[in-house]
Formats: C-alpha cells, sequence, structure tokens
C-alpha cells in the first residue's frame, strides 16, 4: 500500500517514515502544502496522513481542495491542536479521522489498517480474511486451517494489497504503483517472481494470471 505522508516536522516525518516502511508501506514525504495539492490529487494514493499546521498551505485548506476535486483517498489528520473546534473543523472538511499528536505509533498503524479496510468495504472484519487465508499485520504472516504460512516483507506487502482488492484484475503496473514509493525502480520482473513465490505457499489456484491483463486473487480456495 502506498502513503502519502504530509508533515513538515522533519524528525517526526523520520520516524513516522521508518516505522510505516517496518509495517509494509511504502510512503512518500512532503512538507509543504502547495505541493501536497497536486501530488495528492495526481498519484495513486492508498491513504493519505495530512499534518495541518503546514507552511505553504494550511492542512484545512489541502483537505478541502482535494475533496472538491473529488478525491476520495483515505485521509487521515495529524494534528498537535486538542481542541474539539478544530477537530470538527477536519471532519467536515473530509477527513476520515485524526489523531492527536503525541500519540502511540501502534494506534497510528491500528487506525490506517481500518481506514484501509473500510475503504475497500471490509470494515466489519477485524482482520483481512479472504481464500481461506487470515493475515496477520502485525507479525506480518498469513494463517491457514491454523497453520502459520511465514511471509517475507516483500510476499506480505503484495498479499495484502491482494486480500484488500479480491476478485478484481489488477495489471503489473497497478500493482507497482501501489507497492513502491515514487523514488523506488519499479521491475514488473521482480513482482512477477514475488507472485510465483505466493503461489507456491498459497497454491497456484489463489491467484490466476489472466493474460495480457494482469493477476486475480481469487478470494476463495479452489
Amino acid at each position: 500500500m502506498r502513503l502519502l505522508l504530509v508533515e513538515d516536522h522533519v524528525p517526526l516525518a523520520d520516524e513516522l517514515i521508518a516505522g510505516l516502511g517496518r509495517q509494509g508501506y511504502a510512503v512518500d514525504w512532503l512538507a509543504d502544502g502547495r505541493d501536497a495539492v497536486y501530488q495528492g490529487a495526481s498519484e495513486p494514493y492508498d491513504l493519505i496522513i495530512l499534518d495541518l499546521g503546514l507552511p505553504g498551505k494550511p492542512g484545512l485548506e489541502v483537505l478541502r481542495e482535494w475533496r472538491n476535486s473529488g478525491l476520495s483517498i483515505p485521509v487521515l489528520i495529524l494534528t498537535a491542536r486538542g481542541s474539539w473546534a478544530e477537530r470538527i473543523d477536519g471532519l467536515k472538511a473530509g477527513a476520515d479521522d485524526y489523531l492527536t499528536k503525541p500519540f502511540h505509533p501502534e494506534e497510528l498503524a491500528l487506525r490506517i489498517q481500518a481506514l484501509l479496510r473500510r475503504a475497500h468495504g471490509l470494515a466489519n472484519q477485524p482482520q483481512l480474511e479472504a481464500a481461506g487465508l487470515q493475515l496477520d499485520e502485525g507479525r506480518q504472516c498469513a494463517t491457514r486451517d491454523g497453520a502459520e504460512i511465514e511471509l517475507t516483507a516483500a510476499e506480505f506487502r503484495l498479499l495484502r494489497y491482494f486480500m484488500l482488492h479480491p476478485g478484481q484484475i489488477l495489471s503489473k503496473s497497478h500493482l507497482a504503483e501501489h507497492l513502491y514509493d515514487g523514488e523506488t525502480e519499479r521491475d514488473s520482473n521482480v513482482l512477477e517472481v514475488h507472485v510465483n513465490r505466493l503461489r507456491g505457499k498459497l497454491g497456484r489456484e489463489v491467484i490466476e494470471t489472466r493474460r495480457g491483463q494482469g493477476y486475480r486473487f481469487s478470494g476463495v480456495t479452489g
């Protein structure tokens, strides 16, 4: 999953980028509200983390411009401001959730997971489940019938994306755009290797190849 972090406090941004990276997210970082308006609307992000106190353009104004342009990506607001009025302003502007600084990293991780599940119609699931698999995002492994399936970091990122999009045909370019940040070289051959390794662990029937189109995660076991 590819996230945009808009935060002008560099030490916090560095900490968040490192933490989110360990959780399997690809993160692009911006520190200026003016840049965020354009990039948030032009790149295929799965979720945006937005600070309110930004240089260039305030976070609330950035959020309003995104929503007015039709951007429906989930937005989680980070703010040092504690007043109820400002939180209400953020929700009215189109925020999906907010977190007041300081916050615990685990709470941020759980809120992101919940927002992503909600965005894909899976709000009632406490964890991702499909094709007889349960995905433990904290431990970055899968289980089936009580048996644990170990995953590499790359396999975990790929499986999580598949499980959020069961039954959908996903091209290699689409997957690459959502699994890697804007600075990472995107190699479709590497992606194919990870898909084949997942098939070896989960069963070939779980991930179907559609020639000339991409891959389809079945959502059911064969």
